[in-house]
C-alpha cells in the first residue's frame, strides 16, 4: 500500500497545481454543504423566517443570471452573528452575517453582496482555491484513504480552510464585475455594488483600520470602488446623481430634478442619491411608465415609495418638516411628472444590453 500511495504521489507531483478537474460538480456541491455544515454549527442561524425567505428571494434572482445552471440548488443562509461579512462556499452555498443585514438592511445593498457572493461561485473561485490546497495537501488525504479514515473529512478541512483565507486580489476584482454584472442583469438598481462597497470603506474609516468586512483579506477598498464606479459609468445611467451644496441633487438633463439633503444612520445622502437614481433606471428599463402605478406605503417613522413592485426610495421624517409621509407623496407627484417626460421621449431611456445579449447567447 505504502508503494502505491507513493507512486501515486510522484504521478501527481509532476502535474501544473493549476490544473482543472480536481473537483467535480458532484464533489463540489459535497465541500460546499459540508463547509456550510461547519458555520452553520460554528455561529448558528438566524432565526428569523422573514429574513431568511427575503434572503433567499434576492439571491436566488442574482443565482439564476450568473450562468452557472449546472447548479440546480443554490442556498442563501443568514448566520446569526454580528459580524458584517459574506462568505461563498462552493456549489451555491452562501452565507450572510446578521451583522451585515444590520448594517445594510436594503434589498438593494443585499443585492450588491450577494452578486459579488455569487460572483465568486459563478467563476469557482473558491474551487480553484480548494484545488490548490488540495495538492498541497494531497498526501494528507491519500493517507487518510489509505488507513480508513474520511478523505471527505479531509477535504471539507481544506475547504474551511481555503474559504478562511480570502481570496486573491484578482479573484476579487472578477467578483466584484460579476456583482455588478449579474445585479444589472437580475432587475436590480445598478449602483447596488457601489452603495455596498462605499459603506465598508465608511466603515473601515470609522474603525480607523485599513479594511473591514468583505474587504478584510485584500485592504485595497478605495481602489476596487474607482474600478466599479468606472464599470457602472460605461453604462451611462440616467439620471444622473451630482454633488450639491447641500447633499446631492437627482437630474434628468435640465428637465426635472430632485435634491436629496440627508443622509439616514450610516447611508449618506449620496448613497441615497445613488439609491433613488438607480431604482428610476430600473423602472425606465421596464418600458412604458404607467404614472398612477407610484405609490406610498407608510411603515411607521418612513414612508417607501413604489413602481408597482419595484421599491423606488425610502423616506423618512428627518427629510421633511412635514413628515416622512407628505415628502413621499411628495415625490410620487414629482415621479408621475417624470414618467410622463419619459414617455414623451423628452427624457431618453437608455437601455443597456447585458454581456450575453452582445454576444448572441440566450438568456
Amino acid at each position: 500500500m505504502k508503494k502505491i500511495l507513493l507512486s501515486i504521489l510522484l504521478s501527481l507531483s509532476v502535474a501544473s497545481t493549476t490544473q482543472a478537474g480536481m473537483i467535480s460538480l458532484e464533489k463540489e456541491i459535497e465541500l460546499g454543504r459540508d463547509t456550510g455544515k461547519q458555520l452553520e454549527a460554528q455561529y448558528g442561524i438566524l432565526q428569523d423566517s422573514a429574513q431568511q425567505q427575503r434572503i433567499n428571494r434576492i439571491g436566488q434572482r442574482l443565482a439564476k443570471v450568473c450562468g452557472r445552471d449546472e447548479i440546480k440548488e443554490w442556498k442563501f443562509t443568514i448566520l446569526n452573528n454580528k459580524e458584517i461579512n459574506a462568505l461563498a462556499c462552493p456549489g451555491g452555498f452562501i452565507y450572510v452575517f446578521k451583522g451585515l443585514i444590520d448594517y445594510m438592511p436594503s434589498d438593494t445593498e443585499i443585492a450588491g453582496v450577494l452578486g459579488h457572493e455569487v460572483g465568486h461561485v459563478a467563476k469557482k473561485h473558491t474551487v480553484h482555491s480548494i484545488e490548490k490546497s488540495m495538492w498541497g495537501s494531497l498526501g494528507a488525504i491519500l493517507v487518510g484513504v489509505a488507513t480508513g479514515s474520511s478523505a471527505g473529512m479531509q477535504a471539507s478541512m481544506i475547504g474551511m480552510q481555503a474559504l478562511q483565507s480570502g481570496f486573491s486580489r484578482t479573484d476579487e476584482r472578477g467578483a466584484d464585475k460579476e456583482g455588478v454584472n449579474n445585479t444589472l442583469k437580475a432587475g436590480f438598481n445598478p449602483y447596488a455594488m457601489l452603495i455596498t462597497a462605499n459603506k465598508l470603506e465608511d466603515l473601515a474609516a470609522e474603525q480607523h483600520t485599513p479594511s473591514y468586512g468583505l474587504f478584510s483579506s485584500h485592504p485595497e477598498p478605495e481602489e476596487r470602488i474607482k474600478r466599479v464606479t468606472q464599470q457602472i459609468g460605461k453604462l451611462k445611467i440616467t439620471p444622473t446623481v451630482e454633488t450639491a451644496q447641500r447633499g446631492v441633487t437627482i437630474k434628468e438633463g435640465n428637465l426635472w430634478s430632485h435634491d436629496i439633503n440627508v443622509g439616514i444612520g450610516n447611508t449618506k445622502a449620496l448613497y441615497r442619491g445613488y439609491m433613488l437614481a438607480g431604482s428610476m433606471w430600473v423602472v425606465k428599463q421596464k418600458g412604458y411608465i404607467v404614472p398612477e402605478q407610484f405609490f406610498v406605503i407608510n411603515d411607521g417613522p418612513k414612508a417607501i415609495v413604489y413602481y408597482n413592485d419595484t421599491e423606488v426610495y425610502t423616506c423618512y421624517n428627518a427629510d421633511s418638516t412635514n413628515g416622512a409621509n407628505a415628502y413621499a407623496n411628495n415625490l410620487v407627484a414629482k415621479l408621475r411628472d417624470w414618467a410622463r417626460l419619459v414617455n414623451s421621449g423628452a427624457i431618453p431611456v437608455n437601455k443597456v444590453e447585458t454581456s450575453d445579449k452582445k454576444k448572441g447567447k440566450k438568456k
